[in-house]
């Protein structure tokens, strides 16, 4: 079996360097974040509604605002990370705004080896699956954390996003749907300020929709519904324009740019 130290090192390093970029962008808003603004999109408020009193396991949380959004809303919360940086950020923002969220620095495989609690809801989204070589390991342990009858909700960027070179001007179409060698990248700057003299080295996999349900079912989740929108809440693709709801669409809409998913583990 390959060793994939380097590539997970590789990535702690380079997030634990945006994360101190990323809470100080614009992008991320911190400032009236802590004035009580709202992380989360139309997309997983919807899906998931009253989360009050609910358990609620965030993977790949960064520096906590979506965490801590959740929690803002009534749920009990742990955020799980690989950059220890963006967990110190998380845990004083916590502190800060007297919420009660746990937060814990692993690699987001390795979550059962450090929690053994069961959970309501598990969320993660926009930008997460394509840091992992293998979603099965991820889908088995999302069905590990899970309450029977809990609930699992994704929102994450299209899989037909991810095969674009976007370090070419304009972006071509170069790496492949179910592609399953790692892709490495380094550039100057990062999504949430391209200005950064910080330095990206990353590598990424990319996971069709075949893998991505497979994986979830062969754990033994039930697909309540896979949706695509055309619309990104997010400003971080080329050529992208703001629409009257605040959102972002292609000028092309060849594509979804995002897609949504929720499953359910049976009850016993």
């Amino acid at each position: 079996m390959e060793d994939l130290t380097k590539y997970f090192e590789t990535n702690k390093n380079t997030w634990n360097k945006k994360a101190e970029v990323h809470s100080q962008s614009d992008m991320y808003q911190l400032s009236d974040f802590k004035k009580g603004k709202s992380s989360l999109n139309s997309y997983e408020l919807e899906a998931l509604g009253d989360v009050s009193g609910k358990s609620l396991l965030h993977l790949q949380c960064h520096f906590g605002q979506d965490t801590l959004s959740w929690s803002r809303l009534g749920a009990k919360c742990m955020g799980v990370d690989i950059s220890d940086k963006a967990l110190e950020i998380a845990k004083q923002l916590n502190d800060d705004l007297k919420l009660d969220a746990e937060f814990l620095c692993c690699n987001v495989l390795d979550t059962s080896k450090y929690v053994a609690s069961l959970f309501d809801i598990i969320f993660t989204s926009y930008g997460v699956i394509g840091w992992l070589p293998d979603l099965k390991p991820w889908a088995i342990m999302i069905a590990e954390r899970l309450k029977p009858g809990g609930v699992f909700y994704m929102a994450e960027f299209h899989p037909i996003v991810w095969m674009f070179d976007y370090l070419e001007k304009p972006a071509v179409m170069k790496y492949g749907y179910m592609q399953k060698e790692a892709i490495y990248e380094e550039y100057e700057g990062t999504y949430a300020d391209t200005d950064s003299e910080m330095i990206s080295k990353e590598y990424g996999w990319n996971h069709g929709f075949g893998e991505i349900i497979s994986s979830l079912t062969e754990a033994g989740l039930q697909i309540e519904y896979l949706k695509e929108h055309y619309e990104s809440p997010y400003d971080v693709l080329p050529d992208l324009t703001e629409t009257s709801s605040g959102m972002y669409v292609a000028n092309h809409q060849l594509y979804p740019l995002i897609f949504e998913i929720k499953a359910s583990k049976p009850l016993k």
